[in-house]
């Protein structure tokens, strides 16, 4: 059996009957790591050992009957933002001293250490998580395994083509203007940042409220049992939400025929390259003719990039004032651009733009009333040359240019998922993007797997 091409719910489905052990499928993983990893650059920490022992003990909970969780013995990753006892966490920087005691685990990699999955290594990161694709001077540029000359897109690149590659069946990332939803959509994965604080975080980010933690995986029943590990409460995190009422590995399948779509194409001021416009039209139309009721509707808000940036760059301002003496010349040189400019705005200018950000999670609350969801392309243009933070020869500055589909909704902090909607004609995936009220993860799962199940995803 190639587990590889396996999902995670097919692999626990296979363990219960011993057709398959933990053991196997971690060998498995290990095995598409050595021969892929090295032209993706996926991974920046690989422990092949600790990853044979730990599915040796899910091995013998399976064979007892008593494993431990959903997913026991799922070989996953971790993207390398999240503290993980035992590994150093770099956050692909030559700033942070790998020496240093690493003596602590994040709540996301506690819970699924407390799930018994199969911990394979930590995914590769632009230095702390600051653009939409995946190179670092520590670790090289991360290559999207459909076209190797392309980005995997970030900054979640590294978990996005880990899964895809199959180098490992689950993986978590982090979003904070779209690190989830945008290497998903390049890597034909799925990825989901949820309602903010429906993931704990520790330490508390810098980028503070844009902040998400997130499932990624190759189906949308995979995504929805990983959300379940993690949207337990955490006490480092303040922000935490409660508990979830109900499993969402339930919730995703149910009936949403019926219910009220909005269909934006541009949102009213985004230039959407024709092909991946059309890709997703017919996605579109194929959930209409499922069920669910599409309305093209734009929300109504115009482009919030300048408030965005003020948010980012002063957080990234903020966590750079701590590094060492000496960073300056150290860092990305695109970071340390977003550090300068983050140094520039007071006080007054970050509560103005909080303020901004509020302002649009109201607006975009009065229209999910009218609104059940709101479908978007993920990404405006498929993947391009990888070593690039913008396409090369667009005459873009950065890359929030090239991503006006995923940042808003880190400001207003709604749950939005990236789901394959189909390929150019040069085989690169192109992501939809489902985006629902706060507190509607469950929602917007249900809406993707409804989109899986008439679009499937090969």
């Amino acid at each position: 059996m190639n587990d590889t091409k396996l999902t995670a719910s097919e692999l626990v489905a296979a363990y219960a009957t011993g057709e398959l052990s933990p053991v196997e499928a971690t060998q498995n993983a290990l095995r598409v790591i050595e021969e892929r990893d090295g032209e993706t650059n996926a991974y920046c920490l690989v422990d092949a050992d600790g990853a044979i022992e730990q599915a040796k003990a899910s091995e013998i909970r399976w064979r007892d009957g008593n494993p431990i969780g959903w997913l026991d013995g799922v070989p996953a990753s971790i993207k390398d933002m999240f503290l993980t006892q035992g590994w150093p966490t770099l956050r692909g920087s030559r700033c942070i001293d790998p020496g240093q005691p690493w003596d602590v685990d994040s709540p996301v990699t506690a819970r699924l250490r407390e799930n018994g999955l199969v911990l394979l290594g930590k995914t590769t990161t632009p230095e702390l998580a600051w653009k939409g694709v995946t190179d670092n001077t520590l670790t090289g540029i991360t290559r999207n395994p459909h076209d190797l000359s392309t980005t995997a897109g970030g900054s979640s690149g590294g978990s996005a083509a880990a899964v895809a590659a199959g180098m490992g069946e689950l993986s978590v990332g982090t979003d904070g203007g779209g690190s989830i939803r945008i290497p998903a959509s390049f890597c034909g994965i799925v990825g989901l940042k949820p309602t903010h604080g429906r993931i704990p975080l520790f330490p508390a980010s810098p980028f503070g409220p844009l902040s998400h933690a997130g499932p990624m995986a190759r189906s949308v029943d995979d995504t929805a049992l990983l959300l379940d590990v993690l949207a337990m409460p955490d006490y480092r995190d303040p922000a935490a939400l409660a508990p979830p009422v109900s499993t969402f590995r339930e919730a995703v399948r149910r009936d949403v025929r019926g219910l009220n779509a909005a269909y934006s194409p541009t949102l009213g001021y985004v230039d959407v390259d024709p092909e991946v416009a059309a890709i997703v039209k017919s996605a579109v139309q194929a959930l209409g003719d499922a069920g669910l009721h599409i309305e093209e509707t734009d929300p109504g808000f115009t482009d919030p990039k300048a408030a965005f940036d003020i948010l980012w760059s002063t957080g990234a301002a903020k966590w750079l004032d701590t590094f060492p003496a000496g960073s300056e010349t150290k860092v990305d040189p695109g970071l340390r651009k977003v550090w300068e400019l983050g140094k520039t705005f007071s006080a007054s200018d970050y509560l103005g733009a909080n303020a901004e950000r509020a302002a649009l999670g109201i607006l975009m609350g009065e229209f999910h009333t009218r609104h059940d969801v709101l479908i978007t392309p993920t990404l405006p243009i498929a993947a391009f040359e990888a070593g690039h933070e913008v396409p090369p020869g667009s005459g873009l500055s950065g890359w929030p240019d090239w991503t006006p589909f995923t940042y808003p909704f880190n400001m207003t902090q709604q749950p939005a998922i990236s789901v394959p909607a189909g390929r150019t004609s040069g085989g690169l995936p192109v992501g939809l993007q489902i985006v629902g009220p706060r507190h509607s993860d469950d929602l917007v799962l249900a809406v993707a797997k409804l989109l899986e199940e008439v679009r499937p995803w090969p």
